[in-house]
């Protein structure tokens, strides 16, 4: 293809493919086969060296002419293209400015029924003046029985409920803390009293059904003073079941029992009529005196000081609350629940407003 015929006919084939183009795609590929590493007009140059010398001047101009009117044709069908593309796209893609906003994170969001529940309970005992203490959820054997009085032949320290971490040389353990009393126990141990503590926190132990989990989460309270007695934990205990499910008066039941860190040791029951269920009585915590050993065993002197201490379930009170039937879905990372029992992220528990308005 070395006469100006040929090369005349090729520009006209090639040209015509540019104006075909539909897309930019297609218009790529024809310049590769056009102008690309081996394309047809590019493989012209490949024949200057077969040419006699007195041609190849006039025939390396041609064709070096036929590239530049080919690219220039290309880099117009191109930008035509592109205008046609962004158009439709822009066409597609438009916004209706008319519709109504679509809802944000802020509405869409939920707080989870167990965090809501405890931003409620630290509303109510920080209205009673009590500070939130925190601890580690790994800790000592020793912190979480020994100095809290539990025995060690009790079954609370036996491995079919508690999840140990392997022993140390020394013979000692880690462990995932079973309740959060060890960090009242670090608070006597570190603080004058008078104290006046909750512990909220997640707790671990061997267990699993419809109202029990491997992990779950607890809020206890510790009062200690020179003259706390038992008519202060049951004012503290009927104030915060008031205050927590918003009724003017609850009925509350104390029976005698036993805990090996407070003596006496009781359980509380309120009247179900307190959640719109007369007529039954509903467990919601254990409490007591704190037992002497235990004042001993953190280095306060159990013939100055005295207190009581109580503890409870987060989500078992979540659950009589609210209504919600299976302690499982708590943790099931479901969406959809979520979004039916959430509160919404604006929806902050307050004493004067209402803890769940």
């Amino acid at each position: 293809m070395s006469s100006g015929t040929d090369l005349s006919r090729l520009e006209d084939d090639v040209l015509t493919e540019v104006a075909g183009a539909g897309d930019l795609a297609a218009l790529d590929a024809v310049r590769v086969s056009a102008i690309g590493k081996k394309g047809r007009i590019s493989e012209l140059m490949a024949q200057l060296g077969k040419l006699p010398a007195e041609e190849r001047k006039a025939f390396g101009a041609a064709v070096n002419a036929l590239k530049t009117k080919v690219s220039d044709a290309l880099d117009a069908r191109k930008a035509t293209l592109e205008t046609a593309a962004l158009s439709a796209r822009l066409a597609n893609e438009r916004a209706d400015v008319t519709l109504p906003v679509r809802a944000g994170a802020e509405v869409l969001g939920r707080i989870h029924p167990v965090s809501q529940v405890l931003d409620e309970c630290i509303e109510i005992f920080a209205d009673l003046g009590f500070e939130v203490a925190e601890g580690p959820d790994i800790e000592t054997d020793d912190l979480n029985f020994t100095k809290l009085n539990i025995p060690a032949e009790h079954p609370a320290r036996q491995e079919h409920d508690t999840f140990y971490f392997n022993p140390k040389p020394d013979g000692s353990r880690l462990l995932l803390r079973t309740h959060t009393s060890p960090v009242q126990i670090r608070t006597m141990q570190n603080k004058t009293p008078p104290i006046r503590i909750i512990a909220p926190g997640r707790v671990y132990r061997c267990d699993s059904d419809q109202t029990h989990t491997p992990m779950f989460h607890q809020i206890e309270g510790l009062v200690i003073d020179e003259k706390t007695h038992m008519g202060h934990l049951k004012w503290v205990l009927e104030e915060f079941a008031k205050a927590f499910f918003e009724v003017d008066n609850v009925t509350m039941r104390f029976r005698a029992s036993h805990f090996p860190f407070t003596e006496p040791s009781m359980e509380v029951d309120i009247d179900a009529s307190a959640i719109g269920k007369p007529g039954q009585w509903l467990e919601i915590l254990g409490c007591g005196m704190v037992h002497p050993n235990v004042l001993a065993n953190c280095g306060l002197n159990p013939e100055k000081y005295q207190g009581f201490a109580f503890g409870m379930g987060l989500d078992r009170i979540t659950m009589l609350k609210y209504g919600l039937p299976d302690l499982r879905a708590f943790f099931s990372a479901d969406l959809r629940w979520l979004r039916h029992y959430g509160f919404s992220l604006l929806d902050q528990p307050t004493l004067g407003g209402g803890l769940s308005s």
